[in-house]
């Protein structure tokens, strides 16, 4: 390998792949470019790479820069998650991605290879469409005369109280990916062994879903079904009556994540639905960056058995192939698992916001015409929450 690894990113958000990376090979990650048209990432990225090129709009990049060892393209999921509008890998936002196969098309022309491309995208991109996302980026690597596996994994395993399963693609002319991203295989983590005093859930939900997570918060997002920004609620069913549900901070967020806490404040705007709860929900947790760092720094042995996928339906959870053939194998979510941490050892409820009775009472009415939230507890605490909270009460309390 040689005593640089040269890294550009498209679509880099707030740089949680190149953060990742950073932590891995250090003085050696030459990062040449990253790419971002969103001004509150930008402006994240311009604090935290303050030393490299920033290009604004992929749409206008017409080459890359020299000879790259990796190039990470973490494209919009806005067209691909169940939070999203679900429109599809040719959707306004997601469809995107079209522009980095025009880029390394141009690469081959001028014969240049690119050792590594990284994509990192949600889990529902493999079901879409009855799964016509995964099948469009895999013939497309396929023509361009790629190797890819990809493989799901849960944001848990480095260690981050989130729950938080993503799709991390890697694809090469001249290196085989299976050697990084199945040279690792756990357990799944053992929730039993998870603390029973704090659990995260989306207070935007409630008829479909309540993204419920022990010990844990549940995938932090960009936005709601509900169009707002989105950050999740935390249930304390040991806590003193008045604090038995809370919100966490934005600087919460960024650790869950694996940020540094402000790693976001240069995009605060003041307001209290700014950009920052966005620009984390949006980005790559860093441990897993990090992970498939390592696994690129020293790659692994792997010996797992494969079988012809028909590319009938949804896709696997894991899979790798070359040309028009797939293949799938049977993998854990967990290649490893860092240690824990415990979710109140992240988030201190004296810092967070009580949730408000406004976003509870609205959460509890569309819990009660469901069947979810039904863990021993949670909803006689959010009744009485809803009450107690309830400024009629409070007005004829005093």
């Amino acid at each position: 390998m040689p005593s640089a690894f040269k890294v550009a990113g498209l679509f880099a958000g707030i740089g949680g792949i190149e953060l990742g990376f950073r932590q891995v090979f250090g003085d050696r990650l030459d990062t040449a470019l990253l790419c971002e048209n969103w001004e509150p990432a930008k402006k994240v990225l311009a604090a935290q790479f303050s030393d490299v090129d920033l290009h604004s709009d992929v749409k206008t990049l017409k080459d890359l820069p020299g000879r790259l060892d990796l190039l990470a393209a973490g494209f919009p999921c806005t067209d691909l998650s169940q939070a999203g509008r679900t429109a599809g890998i040719k959707g306004e936002q997601s469809g995107l991605v079209a522009h980095v196969f025009e880029i390394l098309r141009l690469a081959k022309r001028r014969r240049r290879k690119l050792p590594w491309l990284m994509i990192e995208n949600v889990p529902n991109m493999l079901a879409l469409d009855r799964g016509k996302a995964m099948a469009y980026l895999v013939h497309e690597l396929g023509q361009l005369g790629y190797r890819w596996a990809y493989r799901v994994v849960d944001s848990r395993f480095t260690g981050v109280p989130q729950r938080r399963r993503r799709v991390v693609l890697l694809a090469s002319c001249v290196n085989d990916p299976r050697s990084v991203l199945f040279a690792d295989e756990g357990d799944m983590l053992n929730e039993s062994q998870l603390a029973d005093d704090a659990f995260g859930f989306y207070w935007t939900e409630g008829r479909t879903g309540v993204g419920w997570a022990r010990d844990a918060v549940p995938t932090l997002k960009g936005g709601s079904s509900l169009g707002i920004p989105s950050p999740p609620a935390i249930w304390l069913p040991k806590a003193d009556s008045g604090a038995t549900f809370v919100v966490p901070t934005v600087e919460d967020s960024e650790e869950l994540q694996g940020f540094s806490r402000g790693w976001t404040s240069a995009a605060s705007d003041g307001k209290r639905n700014g950009p920052r709860w966005k620009l984390v929900g949006n980005a790559v947790t860093v441990g897993v960056s990090k992970w498939v760092a390592s696994r690129l720094a020293s790659p692994g042995e792997f010996n797992v058995e494969s079988t012809p996928w028909t590319r009938e339906g949804a896709w696997p959870t894991a899979a790798w192939g070359e040309d028009d053939r797939a293949w799938k194998v049977e993998l854990s979510e967990f290649p490893r698992q860092d240690p824990y941490r415990h979710l109140l050892d992240v988030v201190d409820p004296a810092r967070c916001t009580p949730l408000s009775h406004r976003a509870a009472s609205g959460f509890w009415s569309r819990l009660q015409t469901s069947n979810l939230g039904r863990h021993a507890g949670f909803r006689e605490d959010m009744a009485e929450y809803v009450e107690r909270t309830s400024p009629l009460l409070k007005s004829i309390a005093v």
